[in-house]
């Protein structure tokens, strides 16, 4: 991952998102998040599957199910302010954590966009984050 995460992200922008802007097998959309690095203060850049919901954008922090949240996820509760790309298209967005209800209507989405998730939470003890991208409103 440490070699594929970097190689994704450098192709992504190339080619505005026509390649690897979508997830192989589920053909998800696949986007840009960087975050500030709740340490070092650089930034931080990962791909990852989302569900466009108007004009905001939702994300798991699944990390394939894993025992722990993946670092972009403690980035971004640590600096809910991030730079989102989605094909070409570059934005701050602000980032929040779904609470019980919206993650509860938002899930069944996702798992119908990539049916892993399922499996992913099923795998952890942990209650997988769903994060929620919204425009910046100041």
């Amino acid at each position: 991952m440490k070699l594929v995460g970097p190689a994704h992200v450098w192709i992504y922008r190339r080619s505005g998102g026509r390649v690897w802007g979508r997830f192989p097998r589920s053909k998800a959309p696949v986007l840009l998040l960087t975050t500030t690095g709740r340490l070092s203060g650089q930034p931080r850049t990962v791909p990852l599957i989302h569900l466009a919901d108007g004009e905001r954008l939702v994300i798991v922090a699944s990390q394939g199910g894993m025992p722990t949240h993946p670092a972009w996820y403690h980035n971004l509760v640590a600096h809910p302010r991030v730079t989102v790309e989605t094909g070409r298209r570059v934005r701050e967005m602000d980032a929040r954590v779904a609470d019980e209800s919206e993650r509860a209507a938002l899930w069944p989405r996702l798992v119908a966009m990539y049916a892993d998730y399922d499996d992913y939470q099923a795998r952890t003890d942990r209650q997988i984050p769903v994060v929620i991208l919204d425009p910046p409103t100041d």
